[in-house]
Parts: structure tokens; sequence; C-alpha cells
């Protein structure tokens, strides 16, 4: 799997692949147990995840109101290694003083996850690169509603 630009299929496949070395008691890699703590935060796609034959290829349409449980689980898991080095600088305050907002870790990831899904689609609108700065913004945004 390409670390910094996986395809669709290499990133569903991580999800099975560690799905189902969890649920057959095998070691997970440190990147396998990250995402194992996402895919334990969502129990709705449990199902999902015991059934890969049936979901590796499924389209998940977001004007039909569709979540893709893939991008989502990716998400958590970019905004998880972000808090882990901090970068961008000051996330993994914004983060903390979240999960206090919240009392919730899952809860104050969505909001997170909620800026840098933003910034995605902002990025892929303009056609351009991720604006670093508009994402800082809005995670700005969120602590100075805590306020």
């Amino acid at each position: 799997m390409s670390l910094f630009n996986p395809s669709r299929d290499e990133v569903r496949e991580f999800f099975f692949d560690a799905w189902a070395k969890f649920k057959t008691s095998q070691t997970l890699t440190d990147l396998e147990k990250i995402g194992l703590s996402v895919m334990l935060l969502h129990p709705e796609y449990h199902a999902m995840l015991d059934a890969p034959a049936q979901f590796k290829h499924q389209a998940y349409y977001p004007e039909l109101g569709e979540t893709n449980p893939f991008l989502h689980m990716s998400l958590h898991l970019s905004i998880l290694e972000q808090i882990s080095i901090n970068q961008p600088i000051g996330i993994a305050s914004i983060y903390e003083k979240l999960k206090i907002k919240h009392l919730a870790e899952h809860d104050a990831q969505h909001e997170i996850l909620e800026c840098l899904a933003e910034s995605i689609w902002h990025a892929q609108r303009n056609n351009t690169g991720l604006d670093t700065s508009y994402y800082e913004q809005l995670l700005q945004q969120k602590v100075n509603k805590l306020a």
C-alpha cells in the first residue's frame, strides 16, 4: 500500500484486513491498531467490515445522503495522526479542549473531522491543494466557539 497516496482499494483492504486480524486475534501493526480504534468507535460499520466481498467495491453517493464509511474512518486516521504530531501546530491543544467540551474523544474528533472534510471539499472545488491556513482557520473557529 502506498503510504501517502493509497488507492481506494488499498484503503478498503487496510480496513478489511485489520478487522479480520482483530477478529482472529492476530497481531496488528501500529497503524492497524490505530485503525482498529477507529473501527471500534463505529459499530455501525462492523457488519460491513465482516463482509469484504460484498462491500469492497460498493459505491457511496453523498448527494443521496450516503456516508462513505472508508472515507469517514480514513479521516479519523488522518486526524489522529495530526494530533499525535501536533500538525498543524496547535491541533493537539484544540483536540484537548474539544474533548473537555464533549466529554468524548469521538465527538471531539468529529468536530475536527468537519474542518478537515470542509478543507478537502474546498480544495477539490477550487482544484487546488489543501489550504492549511483555511483548515487552521476552521479549527480556530471551533475553539473560539468554546470561549
